[in-house]
């Protein structure tokens, strides 16, 4: 069972990513993980750096993916984000942080 949600999950962001590259983002880094946290997938966009949460689900029946985003989750992403700049030693920058919501609609494709 394990496995099947590891596999789910990859294929949920591998979509994402697909998603955000045809919409004009760069991927920049992936999986970004520091001790608190970790970002899902950090790109760039017209200039604008963007910290990007994939949330996957089989279907929104139990809850919506943006519903599983707690505060907690939150302010992890915020100090793993900021951790990522000083290690990165990027100066002020235009930043967002973004989520990609993903559903899986029979048979086997994305609703994003």
């Amino acid at each position: 069972m394990a496995l099947k949600r590891l596999q789910f999950g990859r294929e949920g962001k591998s979509a994402a990513i697909a998603f955000l590259k045809e919409n004009g983002s760069r991927v920049l880094e992936k999986n970004f993980r520091f001790k608190l946290g970790e970002i899902d997938v950090i790109a760039e966009q017209a200039g604008v750096i963007v910290f990007i949460e994939v949330k996957a689900r089989s279907d929104h029946e139990f809850c919506h993916p943006f519903d599983t985003l707690t505060p907690t989750k939150q302010k992890k992403t915020i100090q793993t984000t900021q951790n990522f700049l000083v290690q990165k030693r990027i100066p002020d920058k235009s930043m967002r942080f973004d989520v990609v919501a993903l559903t899986l609609d029979p048979p086997d494709s994305w609703k994003i």
